[in-house]
């Protein structure tokens, strides 16, 4: 039996129309909720990412981390580099963990991490999990 659902991982935020922009338009993640002080938007499948403006409640940067996964990298880090985005660490091969990742600056400082797995133990969790569902 699955336990869990869906996921939401919930930020806040100084400003909910400028976080709009950087994760709608400049990520292109998928709105779907908007409960005023709130907005959800879908990372993939089932996994979510909550928006709420509670400027009294904004953490210290790198308190917090979001990653993306993607096999385009590269690609992603020169789109937003491009749009004006603050990369915080250039693309780079990260033999530790068997990755290429980049890091980048949503407007409220916290950091989100673009990356692409090398290691083939991941696909085979992912076959799994299709195989399954």
């Amino acid at each position: 039996m699955q336990r869990w659902h869906q996921q939401i991982t919930f930020i806040n935020v100084l400003d909910l129309e400028r976080s709009h922009q950087f994760y709608h338009e400049l990520l292109g993640l998928d709105f779907v909720l908007d409960q005023g002080d709130c907005r959800i938007y879908r990372v993939t499948g089932d996994a979510y990412l909550g928006v709420c403006k509670r400027p009294q409640n904004i953490q210290a940067p790198g308190s917090f981390l979001f990653t993306l996964i993607t096999p385009n990298v590269e690609e992603e880090v020169e789109r937003l580099d491009a749009a004006g985005v603050t990369i915080d660490v250039p693309t780079q091969h990260n033999s530790t963990y068997q990755i290429t990742q980049a890091f980048i600056l949503d407007p409220d400082g916290y950091r989100i991490e673009i990356q692409r797995f090398h290691d083939p133990n991941w696909d085979q969790v992912i076959r799994h999990k299709r195989s399954k569902g």
